[in-house]
């Protein structure tokens, strides 16, 4: 019991990808006269913004803004970022430019970009359980705290060791409180708790029914376990989604690394 959510956690890492070798994705030039039918939809770190050792550290390189700005106006508005951020970091990021966002795994949404938000979908963390879970922090030096209110992360890329100590331990927590509504969400260096109930895939749903989203064809680009719940209703959507890294199941191809979905943004706007 105390070692099966640390179990689960670097299985689900595991089988995120299969054993194909990588194909660089060509650009769909199919879709570039029709960026007016198709919403973009764009997870941050690890498929926009390369990752760094600390979530503060990720920067916008150079042409990023411009690009994101451009295929916004192309398609009439329907470009959002899907994140675990939430807005307030995601703006923080990308200031002065304010994007459309699915926020916080979908707990916050934003349909204008004249708004904060519009819709928070979860309660904050009871306050004892989050200062339980802050405590693992102290496993080690280099594991780093992130609250969100309606969800915590720890994050470990500077203390890659502690990644057993920290699911045991969230493990152990939630043994204590097996009734409490909480999910567990393994990524990158990072093991996030937050209220179950919403997802990136439900904030997505929930987008789409929304002008300027509604009626067109999504095309989703993420990296890691949490952008899976993507992956998989994007069929039901007629949508089109890639993983970058190695090939995610169900997926319509990959990039190889985010520097290669900057250019395959920018080559959308290429009107040849």
């Amino acid at each position: 019991m105390k070692s099966e959510l640390a179990e689960m956690a670097l299985d689900q890492k595991r089988t995120i990808l299969d054993d194909e070798t990588p194909e660089t994705v060509p650009v769909p030039h199919a879709l570039v006269p029709h960026l007016d039918e198709i919403a973009i939809l764009l997870d941050i770190d690890g498929t926009l913004l390369d990752l760094m050792p600390t979530p503060r550290e990720v920067w916008v390189p150079p042409g990023l803004s411009e690009t994101l700005n451009r295929l916004t106006e192309r398609t009439s508005g329907a470009l959002a970022l899907v994140s675990g951020r939430s807005l307030n970091d995601i703006d923080l990021i990308f200031a002065p430019d304010v994007f459309r966002a699915v926020a916080g795994h979908g707990a916050e949404m934003r349909l204008s970009v004249d708004s904060e938000a519009d819709d928070v979908h979860a309660p904050p963390l009871d306050k004892e359980l989050k200062r339980r879970l802050a405590a693992i922090a102290k496993l080690s030096p280099g594991i780093l705290l992130e609250d969100k209110g309606y969800s915590l992360a720890l994050h470990y890329r500077l203390a890659p060791h502690a990644e057993r100590a920290i699911y045991e331990s969230v493990s152990l927590i939630r043994a204590d409180l097996p009734n409490a509504p909480i999910e567990v969400l393994p990524g990158k260096f990072v093991c996030e708790i937050k209220h179950s109930g919403f997802t990136k895939a439900s904030g997505v749903r929930e987008l789409m029914k929304h002008e300027p989203f509604s009626g067109r064809r999504p095309l989703f680009i993420g990296d890691d376990v949490t952008d899976e719940t993507v992956f998989a209703i994007m069929p039901d959507m007629d949508g089109l989604a890639f993983s970058v890294g190695r090939r995610a199941m169900g997926v319509n191809g990959h990039f190889d690394a985010p520097s290669d979905v900057r250019a395959f943004l920018a080559r959308l706007l290429d009107p040849r």
